[in-house]
C-alpha cells in the first residue's frame, strides 16, 4: 500500500518544497513599503488591496494542494492555482470600469453642486464641506478627508492635491487643477469653468457607459467560455480518467503545459481587447508614492 502512495507523495513534497522556496524568495526580494508618503485614503486603499490579494493568494494555494492531490499533475494545479490567485487581474476589468464609472458620475454631481454653491456669493472653502455632505457615496470618502484637512487649518491648496491623490483619476485631476489655479490667484470665472468641467465629465461618462455596454459581451465571452473549458476539464478527470490518463506522463505535462500557455495567452489577449485604456494623470506630487492599485 506504500508503493502506491510514493509517486503523489513524492510530487505532492516537490511541490511544496517549491512553493516553499518560491515564498522565502518573496519575502527576502519583496519591495519595502510604498504607502509611506501616500494620503490616508490611499493607505487604506492599498491596505484593503492587499488583504484582498492575500485572501485570494490563499485560495489559489488550497486550490493548487487539491487539485494535485485529485488528478497528480502539478502543471494544471499550478495553472489552477495562479488563476484563481491572480483571477481579478485577469478578469476584474468588469469591476474595475464600474468604479471609474461610479467616480465620474459621482465627480460630475459634485462639480455641479459646488458650482451653485459658489453661485451664492460663497467662497470655495465654505462650499466644498457644504456639498460633501450629500456627494456620491464614490468620492466621499475623499471628499471627508478633504474636509478634515481644511479644518485643521491645512492649505487649501495642499488639500486639494491630496484630494486628488485620493482620487486618484484623470478626470478628477482637471477639476483639481481648476480649483488649486482659483485658490492661488483668487480670480474670477470659476463659476464658469466649474459648468464647462461638469458638462464635459457628463460628456466623458456617457461615452464610458456605452463602451461599457459594448465591451461587457466581450468579458462574458471570455467568461463563458473558460468556465466551460475548466467544467468540461474537471468531469473528465473526475468520471473519465481512462481518456486524459496520457497526461500524466513526463510527456503528457509538457503537451499540457503548451496546451494551457496558449489558452493563458488567448485568454490574457482576449482581456486586453475588453479593456479601456485610460490616459495618464497629470497631478502627481514628487514627493509621494503611488502603491499599485
Amino acid at each position: 500500500m506504500l508503493e502506491e502512495f510514493r509517486v503523489p507523495l513524492a510530487i505532492t513534497a516537490g511541490a511544496g518544497f517549491g512553493l516553499g522556496c518560491l515564498l522565502l524568495w518573496y519575502a527576502v526580494t519583496r519591495h519595502p513599503d510604498t504607502t509611506a508618503g501616500a494620503t490616508p485614503g490611499k493607505r487604506a486603499m492599498s491596505s484593503r488591496t492587499s488583504r484582498r490579494r492575500g485572501q485570494q493568494a490563499l485560495i489559489g494555494l488550497l486550490v493548487f494542494v487539491v487539485v494535485l492531490v485529485v488528478t497528480r499533475w502539478v502543471v494544471l494545479a499550478i495553472v489552477l492555482g495562479v488563476l484563481v490567485a491572480f483571477w481579478d487581474r485577469a478578469f476584474g476589468g468588469a469591476r474595475h470600469e464600474r468604479e471609474a464609472i461610479g467616480r465620474i458620475e459621482g465627480l460630475a454631481g459634485w462639480i455641479e453642486a459646488l458650482r451653485d454653491t459658489i453661485a451664492g456669493a460663497v467662497g470655495l472653502e465654505q462650499a466644498i464641506p457644504a456639498t460633501a455632505v450629500n456627494a456620491a457615496p464614490s468620492i466621499r470618502p475623499s471628499l471627508n478627508l478633504l474636509v478634515d484637512r481644511l479644518r485643521v487649518r491645512e492649505p487649501l491648496p495642499d488639500a486639494l492635491m491630496k484630494f486628488s491623490e485620493d482620487l486618484d483619476d484623470p478626470s478628477a485631476d482637471l477639476v483639481v487643477a481648476a480649483l488649486i489655479l482659483n485658490a492661488r490667484l483668487r480670480g474670477p470665472g470659476l463659476r464658469d469653468v466649474l459648468t464647462a468641467l461638469a458638462a464635459s465629465a457628463r460628456d466623458e461618462l456617457d461615452v464610458r457607459r456605452r463602451v461599457e455596454s459594448s465591451r461587457r459581451s466581450t468579458r462574458r465571452s471570455v467568461q463563458v467560455v473558460v468556465g466551460v473549458i475548466v467544467g468540461v476539464a474537471a468531469l473528465l478527470v473526475l468520471f473519465n480518467r481512462a481518456y486524459v490518463e496520457p497526461y500524466g506522463t513526463l510527456q503528457g505535462q509538457l503537451v499540457l503545459a503548451g496546451v494551457l500557455g496558449v489558452f493563458g495567452l488567448s485568454v490574457l489577449w482576449l482581456r486586453r481587447l475588453s479593456g479601456v485604456a485610460e490616459p495618464e494623470r497629470f497631478l502627481i506630487t514628487p514627493g509621494m508614492a503611488r502603491p499599485d492599485a
